[in-house]
Parts: C-alpha cells; structure tokens; sequence
C-alpha cells in the first residue's frame, strides 16, 4: 500500500461500487481551441526574505510560490501548467469582474482567464515593484476599464495588486470583483506519500476586512500561508470557479475566487440565498481609479496562523466554545486589533446579546454573547480605522433539546413501518427527503432507500445513536424493534457462512424478479448505483460492519446501565453481536478493513466493554485482529487510504488504533494531516469542519462537488482531536478545534429536528441539503464526545466547553449544558470523569486545594443509580466520599429524589 497509486485505488473503489463514469461524478473537460500561454517567452524570478515566486513572462501570473525556508516546494499547482496552459484555466494573479453602466440592464462579465494574449510589461522605478503589467490585451477592445497589476515586495512579503482606471465617460458600478485563488490542491494521478508531500487545502475565513485564507499541506506541517487583504480588499464572499475546465470529483475539490465585492451575484445566480456578508458594490466615476488586492504571509505551523496574523496587525476573533451558541450557553468573545471597537452591529436584529467585559492582561477586547433567535447571525465589529469584521454565529437551541427534538423527528416522522414491505426494510428509520416532507422508499442509489451503506444507514444509526446521548424508554422500544426485526437477520445475516456479515442494501433493483410496479416509473434506475440482488446482498464493503456494532454497542449500554429500558435481549446478546460483527468485519470484508474506518473508534469502546465484563478470550481476538491492522498501517507513511483515493475518515480509527498501542509516531502523524483539514476559524461553517467535498453525489440529493459544510467529517475527526487535548490539555487550539467539530455536528439540525446529511457552501445555496443522507455518522462521534471541558488559559482565564462557568473566591462552578451531560474534563488536574448511567448537574473545582466535587441530578423511572468511572491523565486519581467500586471498576452511586452532592478526595 505504501506506493499504491491513487489512480488504482480509484479504479478499485470503482469496481466495488459497480461503477460507470457518469458526468454526475466528473465535469466533462472542456478547453478552449483558442490562444494559450506563450511558454515559450520563459519566466522570471524574484526571491524575498519570505518568499521564492516565479512569473511568466507573458502572462505574469505565477508559475511557482515557494517559502524561502523550502524552496522546492510550491503552493501553487506549477507542476500541471503544460495541461492548463490553454485560455480558460485560472492562475494565480488572474482577475474577474462584472460591471454595468447607467442604463444597463444586465451586468457585462469580464475574466482575465479568458484569453492568454501577451499582457503588456509596465517599467516602473519603484524598488518594491517586482513586476507590473496591463492588462489590457485580455479584455475586448470596448472595455470601459483599464486594469494594471503589480507584483510587489512589501517587507518580504508578496502583494498582489491591480488598478482599476475608468476610461469612459460614464460612472461605472462593479458589480463583482474576484481574485482567483489557484493553489496546488488536485490531488489526481497522486500517490497518498505524494498527495501529503505535495498539494494542499484552503480554507476561508469569509470575515470582510479581517477575512484571510490560509493554505496548508496537507500533511499538516511546514509553512502555512496566509492570503490577507491590502487595501480596500474585503473577503465578502468565497465564488467557486466552475467555469475552469479542470476535471472536478474525489480528487479535485476546484478552485475558488476572493470576492470583494458579489452584488451582481447576489442579484443573479445568488438570488436564492442568503450570503454571508452584506453584498456590496463599487462606484468607480470617469477618470478615477481604485486600487485592490491581496497580499501573502508566512505563519510557521498550524498552531501559529492567529499569531501570525496578530504580528501582522491583522485582527483576530477567538470565540469560546465556539461559534455554534446554544441558547442557554454564555459565549466569550475575544478580539485582539490596535484598534478600540467602534460600534458593534447584530443581524438580524436583536438574534444575539453582546455584553463587554474587562479587556485581558495583554489587551485582548472581551465581550459575552448570548444567542437569543434561533438560525444564523452576523456580528459585525467596526474599528476605530473603520475596518469591518464579520464573524457569523449559528444560535440553535439548547444541546439537550436539540438532540430531543431529532430523536423523536427520526421515531416519527422518518418512522417506516409498513407491513409487507418487499425488502423487508420495515420497521426502520429511514432517509428522509424534508423538502418534500416524504420517506425516500426509493432512489436511483440503492443504499438511500436501502438502510445501507453511510447514506442509507445515517438514519437509524443517528436514532440509535440519539440513544446513548438522551435515552428515551418509547424510541428505545420502537429501536428494539428494527434490531430485532430488520437488522438482525435483514441488514445482518443471523445463520450461515456469512453470520454476522452485513448488507450492502436492504432494496435493490431486479424488475425481472418482482412484482410488476415496484418500481416507481419517476425514478432513473439505469445508472450503476441501482444495485442489483446479488450487489445489494454482498458482505464485502467493511465500512457498513461499523454501524452495525455501534447499534449493538448502544443497546448493550442501555441494558447493562439502565433498569427496564432494554426489554427484548439481555446485554450480554448485544455486547457479543458488537463483539462478533467487529470479528466479521476483518474476515468477511478483508480488503477494505485494512484501512481505516468511518466510527471504527467504536472498536476500542466494545475492546474495553469486553474487558470490563471480564470476556477476556473475546477481549484477546478482538484485540489481536486490531493488532494486525494496526500494524499494517505503521509500516505506511500516511495510512488514511480508504475506498476513496484520499479521505478524511480513515483518521479517526488510525489515530485511536495507533495511540491504544502506543504507536505514537503515527499517532503524530494523524493529528498533523487531521489539524490541516479542520480549521479553527471565527465563522460556524467553518470552525471544526473536517473537509468533505464528494459525499453528496453519494449521501445528498442536490449531487455535486462542492465543500460540505458540517457533514459527518466533522463529528469523527473531533474524536481524535479532543481525545489528544485530554493528554496536553494545555494546548488550547485542539479545544477549540475538536469542540468546534462537535457542536458543528448540531449546527445544520432544524427546528423541528430533521438531521441534514450537511449543509451546501455555494454561495448560490447556502443552505442544508434536502435529505438526511449520511448525517448519522457524524452524531456518532457527537455521541461519544459529548463532554464538558473545564481548564484555565493564562491570557483568556477560567473557560468553560460545555458549560457555564462562574468563579467565586477561587471555586471554580460549571453548569453542563451538553445534551447528556454525563462527562467532565478538568483540565489543570487531567482529571476525566464519565457517567455511564446518570447525569452531573454541576461541577465545583477548589483551585486553592485542589479538591473537586459535583452534583448529581435525581433518579427517574429507569435510572436509579449512576455508574462513575474516574480516569486520570495525571499523577493521581481521586475517590468520591462513600462509594465503593463494583465488579465493572465503576463506583455504584445511588441515586436520590432531589440532586446528590458527591465530593472527591
């Protein structure tokens, strides 16, 4: 695997899906039979203290961006300029716009990229000028501007520049004014050892004048650069460039431009949606000229891109937990700038509540925020320069009932249970179109409609997994059912060779073997998704068993913590069918097993659960066949293949895997590639969203390419981070990134408590997708990381993730506010707390003694007593008052009618 070319691995996961290319999947390629770059006229160089860049001559566009402290490498996709050298193919220095005059009905477009014509070389005498150019040769002989673009040192960094000149006689408005942001992040024909060597991602922070885009390698380590703005540059909006011919699919996100201005899409292809920003536009008057542009930093890691930005005078927002606010959850705000804040401005009014408070030790502005509406919001912080920055929340209602209202949406309304159904799918939570407020029964994709794979089984594994967060005894009951009736012996074979094997699909397409119209006539099932029998029954595809051995992980927890809940098999049923289907994972799907999997954390729970209950012989397999997984992925450099050429869910159970047997180079490793696909950034969409971009052309109804917004990513790839927070806790940044993961998962769930598979970044949409896909993995990671987190910062002081905190004569009192509230990390202790039945209504931490104790709520009808487990990741581990340790290791406390105070010592 180690040299396994991602093409092959490609056509693999091909022929495992049965699969025909379809224009669906790739955007046909399409170049222009005009001019192209003259490569011929060679190229320039110009070296700074920051940076090595490479123009073309003719073009003066950028053939190579290279740190100065690693020459060789380059951000920008140099090494594919012989396939994109025809008109048509962005670069980094090109330029777009839209422009009307008085009178005009309709805005006239204009792209640099449409022409490779020779620009015109500017001489200038100004020693930071590195080259300039007019542009002029790429537009129409009639175009009522005339744009000059600069190259320019500015104290060793590079700014890119341009002019704006009215030459007409007319005012001109701009419409639409983006620069092309062309960086090396096609990832075809690559090896996964040269993906991570080579290309990178970007991510924006889409904040006005404080917005950047930072751009990493995707191995997570070496220089990051920052794209930040000059002059009057906004970062207004983040366009997708669909018009480049480059083959988009699972290899090739695309490219995007920065906005500085979008009203002309929001009055046309954007109408729909709602923006991020206010859309704006540019009044430029006959004779006069405006200057805009971009200019590039270099931060040395991840971990320093805020630093860097602060060194730069650029302002910087820290939001605690996040930017995703319950509404009974007191938000911080941080903001650092050499500016005081001018005003403060909220939209829609009145959506959040913003409260000053003392600024930090070292000047950093605070102020508590407070959701109030329901749905996004925009804050907009003025200066005293008058530099606009935006950083866009999303209040949602509290943990608890949010998770309340989608567990009885998934037992209502995504409910199916029809008696004689064909495919013996009934009784099941199925996918769910909320658009058309109807159950998918059938779908071109066989899996949607077949309770399998991701986008089948995200439904009933979200309800399961709803479960293990807020048990509920009448779900439960109806979830018993589909285990009993339509899993166990459907989904899962229950005899035979292949025991314990699991589908890919309950439905399938044989109209020779079934009944005449079973099939609805509306539906195009001549594609290679339409799964016949034989495909839908195989066991082959590793990446289902994960979701059956949650659903029996989930059950045997509920039995074993809980009295009456679980009716129909006793726990022990449903830890052995974990235990057997994690078995059957490695022997019946072999090929794909030896890569890591989408919730494959849940392997390590059912190890430690078979342990606790002393099932040591199941506890030795199960962990040698991990072992042996394990093992394999040490001798690679960059084990996160999967199905896909590269993926971002693979991590998760590699990092997990890879720590439990101390394989802490690879562990290291996997969190440096993870940190460099899920950003920390001050904006909900953004914040903790582990980068999927191809889900909805499996997962999703409005199929395309596009950058998902909180799909499952996010969930899964928060389990790592926060679990190597809990053995550095004083590293701050993974805290905000893993929770910004977790309550990302929450973020797109509606008010009615529909689960989206995820939310669309098209600034023409804007919006959740229409059915509920693949959401269920990532409320899997949500599940087993629901925690409140508790620890001190020395600039920003007592936080709390998860909580309100309140500090009184050196106590420290934290409120939970999660949805299960049934886990406490305290982090200047190391001291993890977890309740396996039962729940903290508050935690108290004595700094002056260091002594800790916690309320309990009261029992209700099915949990009569709470199970304490007591983990220390430092030197000592205390014991509660009273309580004694049962044969699980768990300390037994009984519960009372009114909140119990437990103290620690």
């Amino acid at each position: 695997m180690k040299s396994r070319n991602m093409v092959v691995m490609l056509l693999c996961w091909m022929l495992s899906w049965s699969f025909s290319p379809s224009a669906a999947l790739i955007a046909t390629l399409q170049i222009p039979a005009s001019d192209s770059l003259n490569l011929e006229m060679g190229s320039v160089k110009f070296s700074t203290p920051e940076f090595n860049i490479e123009l073309l001559k003719s073009s003066q566009t950028v053939l190579g961006l290279h740190p100065a402290s690693e020459p060789d490498f380059d951000f920008t996709p140099g090494n594919l300029l012989s396939r994109r050298k025809k008109a048509g193919f962005y670069h980094l220095g090109d330029i777009n716009f839209k422009l009307k005059a008085p009178g005009d009905k309709e805005w006239s477009s204009y792209s640099s990229a449409a022409s490779r014509k020779d620009v015109r070389e500017i001489a200038s005498s100004d020693e930071y000028v590195l080259a300039a150019s007019d542009l002029s040769p790429l537009f129409p002989e009639n175009t009522p501007v005339k744009i000059n673009r600069y190259w320019e040192n500015h104290d060793g960094n590079i700014v890119l520049r341009f002019e704006f000149k009215n030459i007409s006689k007319k005012t001109l408005e701009i419409g639409a004014l983006g620069i092309p942001m062309i960086f090396n992040n096609n990832l075809s024909g690559k090896s996964l050892d040269e993906a991570h060597s080579e290309n990178v991602f970007f991510d924006p922070y889409i904040g006005k004048d404080a917005g950047y885009l930072q751009v990493i390698r995707l191995k997570g380590s070496g220089p990051v650069l920052l794209v930040v703005p000059y002059g009057d540059s906004p970062f207004e909006a983040y366009n997708p460039l669909l018009d480049d011919p480059t083959r988009r699919g699972i290899t090739f996100e695309g490219f995007h431009e920065w906005m500085i201005h979008s009203k002309a899409y929001a009055e046309t292809e954007w109408k729909d949606a709602t923006p991020w920003n206010e859309p704006t536009s540019l009044i430029l008057k006959p004779g006069k000229t405006h200057s805009c542009g971009v200019k590039f930093l270099l931060a040395d890691s991840v971990q320093k891109i805020e630093k860097t930005l602060a060194e730069n005078k650029r302002p910087v927002a820290v939001g605690i937990p996040g930017y995703v606010l319950p509404q009974d959850v007191n938000a911080d705000l941080f903001l650092k700038y050499d500016r005081k804040v001018k005003k403060i401005q909220i939209e829609p009014d009145g959506a959040l509540k913003i409260t000053k408070k003392e600024n930090t030790p070292n000047g950093w502005q605070k102020y508590t925020i407070n959701g109030l509406k329901w749905g996004r919001a925009r804050l907009t912080v003025v200066y005293a320069d008058g530099l606009q920055q935006t950083i866009n929340y999303k209040v949602i209602k509290s943990e608890e009932q949010v998770v309340a209202d989608n567990g009885h949406f998934l037992t209502t309304e995504q409910w199916f249970d029809k008696q004689n159904d064909l495919f013996d799918r009934s009784p099941s939570v199925i996918t769910y179109d909320y658009e058309t407020k109807q159950k998918v029964t059938q779908n071109s994709r066989a899996w949607i409609c077949g309770l399998g794979d991701e986008g089948g089984s995200g439904a009933w594994l979200n309800a399961i997994m709803k479960q293990f967060v807020e048990p509920n005894k009448k779900e439960v009951a109806k979830l018993e059912n589909f285990i009993q009736q339509t899993l166990w012996g459907g989904i899962q074979y229950n005899e035979g060779k292949l025991k314990y094997g699991v589908r890919k699909s309950m439905f399938y397409y044989q109209p020779d073997s079934m009944p005449a119209g079973t099939y609805s006539s509306d539906v195009n099932f001549g594609t290679w998704a339409a799964w016949d029998k034989e495909h839908a029954m195989s066991v082959g595809r590793s990446y289902n068993y994960p979701h059956v051995a949650a659903a029996h992980w989930v059950m045997y927890r509920l039995s074993r913590n809980y009295e009456g809940l679980v009716t129909q098999k006793n726990w022990d049923w449903y830890l052995l069918n974990a235990y057997q289907t994690s078995m059957a994972m490695v022997e019946l799907a072999p090929y794909y097993a030896q890569f890591g999997q989408m919730e494959g954390s849940v392997f390590i729970h059912i190890l430690e659960d078979l342990k606790t209950e002393g099932l040591w012989e199941y506890a030795r397999k199960l962990e040698g066949k991990m072992k042996e997984r394990a093992d394999h992925w040490a001798t690679l450099n960059y084990p996160f293949g999967s199905e896909m050429p590269w993926d971002s869910t693979g991590q998760e159970e590699v990092y997990m895997w890879s720590d439990y047997f101390g394989l802490d180079d690879k562990a290291e490793t996997t969190l440096k590639a993870i940190l460099a696909y899920m950003p920390t950034i001050p904006h909900w969409a953004y914040n903790g969203n582990a980068r999927r971009y191809w889900d909805f052309l499996y997962g999703g109804k409005l199929s395309r390419v596009e950058r998902q917004i909180h799909h499952y990513g996010s969930g899964l790839n928060a389990i790592p981070v926060l679990k190597e927070y809990r053995e550095n806790p004083d590293n701050l940044y993974l805290l905000r990134v893993g929770y910004g993961g977790v309550l990302g998962t929450l973020s797109n769930i509606t008010q009615d408590g529909f689960a989206p598979c995820a939310f669309h970044s098209f600034p023409s949409t804007l919006k959740n997708d229409g059915i509920s896909g693949d959401y269920g993995p990532g409320f899997y990671g949500y599940a087993v990381n629901s925690s409140t987190f508790i620890t001190h910062d020395e600039e920003f002081g007592w936080l709390a993730f998860g909580g309100n905190i309140n500090v009184d004569n050196g106590v420290v009192n934290v409120e939970l506010t999660t949805a299960a509230k049934s886990r406490v990390f305290i982090s200047p202790l190391k001291l993890w707390l977890t309740l396996e039945a039962g729940e903290f209504e508050s935690v108290f931490y004595n700094q002056n003694n260091g002594e800790v104790s916690f309320e309990l709520k009261e029992a209700n009808d099915f949990t009569p007593k709470a199970y304490l487990k007591i983990e220390s990741y430092g030197d000592s581990e205390p014991k509660p008052e009273s309580y004694s340790k049962n044969a699980r290791n768990l300390y037994e406390i009984k519960l009372q009618d009114s909140p119990l105070k437990v103290n620690l010592n």
